[in-house]
């Protein structure tokens, strides 16, 4: 049985102060690190934009600590990159850089499929078809949002292996792959990844896992060639005019 700690009185203890402000900044930090990686890849934060902390803090209504705290985690995801006093920066990879960051990909997803043998049940196949089903309406009047939808299908995978090291690894490099298809990706690329996604869970669900493999390997041979040269950014607009698209609900 496991007691609650109490003070001399015999009353539980609560979290005091600092425990409440560490909780709320971690929390905040959360928050502002899923938007900043969310509009890096949705291409709303273009390879090469700063990110100074005084205006990403102001577009989140947060401490600059805050901001600094998720950008470490950008930085080690490789979608932001810093250099010794000098602003952050959305990661630019160049195709040299790509494609290396696709072949250790390749190899990370093949031992994702080999740790799944045994582990896949009836509720991750209705999971990962309902993922499939929300790419597949996002391919339709969102391309940034579907190349988003698309990693996450990767990374869903990764997770039921329950392998926190593989999972933080493939996490990586699937992060840094939907940098690069958003930067790089060729339109509507999209919609063959949605159908070798469902190829890919219907060689799962009938237990073939050799067959799954060479099918994973296929699709992201297949995405990494399925790209062009396309950094064209027409986008003009104010950092914090972007950010304000990824507050949350109801914030002014």
């Amino acid at each position: 049985m496991i007691r609650r700690k109490t003070d001399h009185t015999g009353t539980a203890a609560r979290p005091g102060p600092k425990g409440k402000r560490a909780s709320r900044a971690g929390n905040l930090a959360e928050h502002v690190y899923t938007s900043l990686r969310r509009a890096i890849i949705e291409q709303a934060l273009a390879p090469g934009t700063k990110l100074p902390e005084d205006s990403v803090g102001t577009s989140f209504g947060v401490s600059r600590t805050v901001v600094r705290s998720a950008i470490v985690r950008l930085v080690a995801e490789g979608l932001v990159v810093q250099q010794p006093n000098m602003r952050a920066t959305v990661a630019s990879p160049s195709l040299e850089e790509a494609r290396a960051i696709f072949r250790v990909r390749r190899g990370l997803e093949r031992m994702v499929l080999e740790e799944l043998v045994s582990r896949l049940e009836p509720a991750h196949f209705t999971k990962l078809r309902a993922h499939v089903a929300s790419e597949e309406e996002a391919k339709r009047h969102a391309e940034p949002e579907s190349i988003r939808l698309s990693g996450e299908f990767h990374l869903l995978l990764a997770q039921f292996t329950g392998n926190e090291l593989l999972i933080r690894f493939v996490s990586e490099v699937v992060s840094r792959g939907s940098l690069i298809l958003a930067l790089y990706g060729r339109p509507h690329s999209s919609e063959c990844a949605v159908n070798e996604h469902l190829a890919l869970i219907e060689a799962l669900e009938a237990g073939d896992v050799e067959k799954a493999i060479r099918l994973m390997d296929e699709h992201l041979v297949a995405v990494a060639t399925r790209g062009l040269l396309d950094t064209d950014v027409k986008r003009e607009r104010s950092l914090q005019d972007i950010l304000s698209a990824y507050r949350p609900a109801g914030e002014a």
